[in-house]
């Protein structure tokens, strides 16, 4: 599960993935910076481990991870091929959320491929042509489910439905994600072609330091744009956490946060709402050798959980022992939980919720 990070040329996409990542993706004040995408591993922030790390005293932690992918900068035409156009799109489809950039700061000094500084206007750029790209995709799949109603299939007439439905909706320049639809039609007609719209969204304002608490003049007008979509926007400024993220310590970086107003990097906050945007959350397991947090989607049962551990966990799933991380706190050790009768045993349609620490047992 990976989520990318794109905009158009020279918005800070690159800056933000060295913000977020190990990796140093190259930065500089031209468009096309990124031409490969870069990808990172991230560590999600989550105080819960450091707790248990606290109580259980591991010879290593293992926290949870997303990957962030930076995408090259899109231009007007890249549904057309124009600048790096396919390429983008190509591997935009490969993600499963978007984090949207959207420069929301003045600065002569980094040039503007439009030349002024206009977040709407760029919004509507990208997803005219991610739109214009999904169109292309339904209309290709319509000529072939419309030769198929005519034999009479009548999955053939459904899908159809829900197809026109969706060409509908991207001719009147709405992304697909803001179209309602069943959990069924999702799964059988939406999800195989790889939509690019119907992908779930995080515009992140990019703005200066100033703005860095409470936004500024440009973020209201993208707040207010994007209510219908039901889209979350946050607010970073992205230069002013690549300078934090140089200092080497830590006392200086919680100084300089401080000093603008801040409790944590705006960067934790970020991969924080990423790895919900994916729709996933963490359980946990506790030992001496290994106190680990393990990523999961939302809705999860207990052997599928089981199975990012190991194959065999799932294949030979017999129960899961599973204790509440507040009781495991509280109490302070998994046998104080045992004594308390407050570790449950949980079966195949037990469906994990986040932050359950987890010991499964197997027989393969």
């Amino acid at each position: 599960m990976k989520a990318g990070i794109v905009g158009l040329p020279n918005v800070g996409k690159s800056t933000l993935f060295n913000c977020l990542s190990n990796a140093k993706a190259q930065s500089a004040n031209f468009p096309f910076c990124t031409i490969e995408p870069n990808v990172g591993v991230v560590n999600v922030p989550d105080s819960r481990i450091s707790k248990l790390q606290e109580l259980v005293n591991p010879e290593r932690v293992i926290p949870a991870s997303v990957e962030i992918v930076d995408i090259a900068g899109l231009v007007k035409g890249a549904s057309k091929g124009e600048g790096l156009g396919n390429q983008f799109l190509a591997n935009i489809r490969e993600t499963d959320a978007i984090i949207h950039v959207l420069r929301c700061f003045d600065n002569d000094n980094i040039v503007h491929i439009d030349g002024d500084i206009d977040p709407i206007r760029d919004k509507e750029t990208i997803d005219i042509e991610l739109q214009l790209k999904d169109l292309e995709t339904v209309e290709k799949k319509l000529d072939k489910v419309k030769r198929s109603v005519k034999t009479g299939n009548k999955d053939a007439q459904k899908e159809l439905i829900v197809l026109e439905n969706i060409k509908l909706h991207l001719l009147s320049g709405k992304s697909i994600r803001s179209l309602n639809f069943s959990q069924d039609d999702f799964i059988l007609y939406i999800k195989p072609l790889q939509f690019i719209t119907a992908k779930p969204v995080l515009y992140l304002c990019n703005v200066d330091e100033k703005s860095a608490v409470n936004g500024n003049y440009y973020v209201e007008k993208v707040k207010e744009l994007v209510r219908e979509e039901n889209a979350e926007v946050l607010i970073l400024a992205v230069g002013t956490e690549a300078d934090i993220n140089e200092l080497d310590d830590f006392d200086e970086r919680q100084l300089f946060l401080e000093d603008i107003g801040l409790k944590e990097p705006g960067s934790a906050k970020l991969i924080r709402a990423a790895y919900n945007l994916l729709n996933l959350h963490t359980f946990f397991t506790a030992g001496q050798k290994e106190v680990r947090a393990w990523t999961i989607p939302v809705g999860s049962l207990a052997p599928q959980a089981a199975g990012v551990i190991h194959t065999d966990f799932e294949k030979g799933f017999i129960r899961a022992e599973v204790i509440c991380f507040d009781d495991y706190i509280n109490l302070g050790s998994e046998a104080r939980v045992k004594e308390a009768g407050k570790m449950r045993l949980e079966g195949k349609n037990y469906i994990v919720k986040d932050g359950d620490i987890i010991h499964f047992l197997f027989n393969v």
